[in-house]
């Protein structure tokens, strides 16, 4: 098992603490287990219960070490883009080989001048990303290694967000005993899965991770991230009305918007979708419905309202060139959210799911992108270290192989016993 790289993700939203493991092997990706804790110890902006969201943590790392019967002890963290700021810097730096060649070194070098900018007190350094690289006056994309040369320009992106937001947040991972491998934006990392950085070379992407309370507007230019914004409005702002009007409970009414309704249709079914009891004015129990026509009138007005507010705020971005637009988060899982959109602001949307198996939904889109945004960087950082307990991985998974194939014997021998006496009537 040398051969493989075994990471695990740590992504805190807005109602959930989402912690996947997972592992590539022979370029592929695959998923070994998902954890979704519910969890309302933090917002978009501010922890506000730390007890509540280590507990999350700590209830998501031992569930995952039940399933896979080794603990979790590091993880690639996802953190919240509010207030991002983007400083765009050109680090020069000789190169130091004998051979006068460019190596890994020469780029950590590169990396470390950048990241002694100053960037103010209110702010963290969450990432530094190398954008392109010179040397011998060409530039590039991929590092120019063994690219003889006497100076490597490099020209980075150094990515910020809330200073006390993410200090509180790493605080929390670190009680939750967890050591923590890598940071990165959680727009940065939704870029990353759907591979939006390479098709932002040429077209403008605007990214909607729409959460439970907020949604992170996100632009990708040029192949950079280079703005990002929390907006106090997400798919519980819309489903909202359900809990005034209706008294569904909170958790149920998100759901029955995001599965139940189809906001892109003019006139919608009148069959139930929901049956629920509860209290009349007599204080009996009675047995009340929803239907789908219903459900969409209800939350129409929200709905608008966030448009309006999208609408307002994307098109000094749409006038500065072509653009397309991706929903993604809990609130890609949102029918017919897309297209509303697509009228008002004029532009192709379409919604992000990710496809690999077992992390088919989009509320995974950023904690999934943690993987590929790590393992991007790992031609950079050297980094050897998987996030697992391996050696009680390896027992774990090599005690599931012998019971299965003693259990495989087992069958074939009972089946042979079987063939001899039906032969034999």
């Amino acid at each position: 098992m040398n051969d493989k790289q075994i990471f695990a993700a740590l992504e805190l939203s807005d109602q959930e603490v989402r912690l996947v493991t997972g592992e590539f092997f022979n370029t592929r990706f695959n998923i070994i287990k998902v954890e979704r804790i519910p969890c309302s110890g933090l917002t978009y902006t501010e922890i506000v219960s730390e007890d509540a969201v280590v507990a999350a943590i700590k209830e998501a790392k031992e569930n995952t070490k039940k399933r896979i019967g080794a603990e979790v002890k590091k993880v690639i963290l996802g953190m919240p883009s509010y207030r991002f700021r983007k400083y765009s810097f050109k680090s020069t730096v000789d190169v130091e080989g004998m051979d006068g060649t460019v190596t890994v070194q020469d780029v950590r070098n590169a990396m470390n001048k950048a990241e002694s900018m100053e960037i103010g007190k209110d702010l963290a350094l969450i990432q530094t990303v190398c954008v392109r690289y010179t040397v011998n006056g060409i530039s590039t994309r991929k590092i120019p290694l063994g690219e003889r040369c006497k100076q490597l320009t490099v020209d980075i992106d150094l990515l910020c967000a809330d200073r006390k937001l993410s200090y509180d947040i790493v605080g929390c991972v670190e009680k939750a005993g967890l050591e923590i491998m890598d940071i990165f934006l959680d727009v940065y990392a939704v870029g990353k899965e759907a591979a939006l950085f390479e098709q932002a070379v040429d077209e403008q992407k605007i990214i909607l991770k729409v959460e439970r309370s907020a949604t992170t507007l996100g632009l990708l230019r040029q192949g950079h991230l280079t703005a990002a914004k929390v907006i106090n409005a997400g798919i519980g702002s819309l489903a909202a009305p359900l809990v005034e009007t209706y008294g569904i409970k909170r958790e149920m009414s998100v759901e029955l918007l995001k599965y139940s309704a189809r906001l892109n249709q003019e006139v919608c079914s009148t069959n139930p979708v929901h049956i629920w009891a509860a209290k009349n004015e007599s204080g009996e129990n009675e047995t009340r419905t929803i239907n789908e026509q219903q459900l969409v009138s209800c939350v129409q007005k929200n709905i608008e309202i966030w448009l309006d507010y999208l609408q307002k705020t994307c098109i000094p971005i749409l006038q500065a060139g072509e653009t397309a637009v991706i929903i993604t988060g809990e609130g890609g899982e949102t029918d017919g959210l897309d297209e509303l959109l697509a009228k008002r602001l004029g532009v192709e949307v379409h919604t992000y799911i990710p496809e690999t198996l077992g992390g088919r939904n989009a509320g995974l889109t950023a904690a999934l992108g943690l993987f590929y945004a790590y393992k991007d960087r790992l031609a950079i950082t050297g980094y050897t270290d998987c996030s697992l307990d391996m050696d009680a991985f390896e027992t774990s998974v090599s005690y599931r192989d012998r019971k299965s194939e003693t259990t495989n014997k087992e069958d074939t021998l009972t089946n042979k016993i079987k063939g001899l006496f039906e032969g034999k009537k």
